[in-house]
């Protein structure tokens, strides 16, 4: 009998690391597509060749089926040549996903 209640503790502690796996494998491939849809902004901005000006923007992203909800935010740094952009990432639902930061500067 006690073996039996060992048997069930360990299959039940093994369900559990079971399922947080599945979780964790979830959450990563979620904010792997977020992280590319920052990544693809931050790339736009810097490819247009143009200094951003500082304040926000919100843009919408989809990638592997999915939608983001994305904001931009231009702020200045202590070097007037150059701005700090965070590119904010959250789920459809507003859960927080990430933040991606890059130094653009003047042309």
């Amino acid at each position: 009998m006690v073996a039996l209640a060992i048997v069930a503790i360990a299959l039940g502690a093994g369900l559990r690391a079971a399922g947080s796996l599945t979780d964790n494998a979830a959450r990563l491939g979620e904010v792997i597509a977020a992280q590319w849809c920052a990544d693809n902004q931050l790339t736009q901005l810097r490819l247009a060749r143009t200094f951003p000006a500082v304040g926000e923007s919100d843009f919408d992203c989809e990638q592997l089926g999915r939608t983001y909800k994305g904001r931009l935010v231009t702020r200045p740094t202590p070097n007037p040549s150059f701005n700090r952009v965070d590119a904010v990432m959250s789920a459809a639902d507003g859960r927080a996903l990430l933040t991606l930061s890059t130094v653009i500067g003047r042309r």
